[in-house]
């Protein structure tokens, strides 16, 4: 049997060896396709990590109006505070609120002496609530409006809540992130038919190329998986090429778009890739020689009749 395998090992290397243009032409359609599938692999992890950001620092700005009393606005804090929803409420103060717009604006002397014209101070406390999970801000935000309407049949307190902002930011990157990954799958089903249609006709241009040959084993009584052997393994060794080189190609990519992709969304795809190296191997790898042998299955089925 081990004398068996290293003969179709053998064979299996001298047919790809012997068909060197052809088969850089599967080896090089294949890394295609794995390239367009390890860049939605990582786009993904993009997208979604930014996403994950963005909803951690999004959060809903509750604004009193400057003559709110502290009554109201405790009765409201508890209020929100006692939501299953809601997962912290950070109170600021008037006294504080006022501190963070000098701080701010320090080097504005325009609003610094505008500031300071008045007498009093002009800012509201407010509520920054964040909510357990994303699809929650919604229900929180109509029970603030509710109090608000509630409120201003009597004596104003809310002045105005921005939950509608953050929601446009948040939806907005969602449909980014679907609209990408729609456009990534649709490429990459196309790239993946052109490689296997292609590793086929390799395959196939293969067998035709040793039909003597396979004319000869047969009559010496050679075995069926003998026969198939070698053009199965040509199969998985363009696929298995196919995910090196395809590996290869991103590194150096990484290395450049890395620190751009840290200083923009806060993520950097280079210690990322490297971080999850053995589980991106593993994913390309198996699915290049996945797709080579898949290829070569079909040919060895359609056009070897042993």
């Amino acid at each position: 049997m081990m004398t068996g395998i290293r003969r179709i090992m053998r064979a299996g290397f001298v047919g790809f060896w012997r068909n060197a243009y052809v088969s850089l032409a599967s080896v090089f359609v294949i890394t295609v396709a794995l390239f367009v599938i390890g860049s939605t692999m990582f786009i993904d992890q993009l997208l979604t990590t930014s996403l994950s950001t963005l909803q951690q620092k999004v959060d809903i700005n509750v604004y009193f109006v400057p003559s709110a009393s502290q009554d109201d606005i405790d009765a409201i804090r508890t209020a929100v505070g006692a939501l299953p929803d809601v997962a912290t409420v950070t109170y600021t103060s008037r006294e504080e609120a006022l501190e963070e717009y000098r701080a701010r604006n320090q080097n504005d002397e325009i609003a610094m002496q505008a500031l300071a014209e008045l007498d009093d101070n002009p800012l509201g406390a407010n509520l920054a609530i964040q909510a357990r999970e994303t699809s929650q801000y919604e229900s929180i935000a109509r029970f603030l409006e509710e109090k608000r309407e509630l409120a201003a049949q009597q004596t104003p307190v809310i002045d105005e809540i921005n939950y509608a902002r953050n929601k446009e930011s948040i939806d907005t990157l969602t449909a980014i992130i679907g609209a990408v990954e729609q456009a990534s799958f649709a490429v990459m089903i196309v790239l993946i038919v052109a490689a296997v249609l292609i590793t086929f006709n390799t395959i196939r241009l293969a067998i035709y190329t040793a039909r003597e040959e396979i004319s000869i084993m047969r009559l010496v009584g050679a075995s069926n998986m003998f026969i198939r052997g070698p053009f199965m393994l040509q199969g998985v060794m363009y696929g298995f090429v196919a995910g090196v080189f395809s590996l290869l190609i991103f590194y150096p990519i990484l290395v450049w778009l890395g620190p751009l992709t840290e200083s923009f969304f806060e993520f950097n795809l280079f210690t990322y890739f490297v971080s999850n190296f053995s589980y991106i191997f593993a994913v390309l790898i198996g699915i290049g020689v996945v797709l080579g042998l898949v290829s070569s299955l079909l040919a060895v089925a359609r056009y070897l009749r042993v």
